[in-house]
């Protein structure tokens, strides 16, 4: 029964959101518009359409409502199978049941780790900046230059690894 509802969930939430069934509800309201005067814009002529709206709004929200829970837990799933299987640390797995106040919480610390790791990296890339400016000043010293090796003296190994 789970998967037939699941299915037929998807497939009408998939149908629903397309430009045709838009299309189509267009054209309804357009039939419905056009048919006013013929029936008098009377408050019956005005409950077909409110009726049918609202029926079909009450079904289509448990539907989606269906669809976006299956969705929201797969991802969650994958993003705690992701955290599982890497460096990242285990405490963010299931953090979704979390109050608001714990989320808030867990993402402040966050908040507060990115601003520690970009003032390292700011710090890295000044002295990385400092140091191709120090190898490209004209004061610096330049390596003395090799001398040939002597008439009779062994060749030297360079090392492979």
């Amino acid at each position: 029964m789970d998967k037939l509802f699941a299915k037929f969930a998807n497939a009408t939430a998939r149908i629903s959101g397309s430009p045709p069934a838009f299309l189509i509800c267009v054209l309804v309201v357009a039939a419905w518009a056009v048919s006013g005067p013929m029936f008098g814009f009377s408050q019956t002529w005005q409950l077909v359409i409110n009726t049918g709206t609202t029926i079909v709004t009450f079904l289509m929200v448990f539907l989606i409502q269906n669809t976006q829970n299956r969705d929201g837990a797969a991802i969650q799933t994958k993003l705690d199978e992701l955290i599982l299987t890497s460096a990242a640390e285990n405490q963010f797995i299931g953090i979704e049941k979390l109050t608001e106040k714990e989320l808030e919480a867990m993402h402040a610390q966050c908040v507060e780790h990115a601003r520690k790791v970009q003032e390292r990296l700011d710090k890295v890339t000044a002295e990385r900046e400092a140091r191709t400016r120090s190898r490209a000043s004209p004061k610096a010293k330049r390596a003395p230059a090799e001398r040939p090796p002597a008439k009779n003296a062994p060749a030297r190994r360079v090392k492979t690894s």
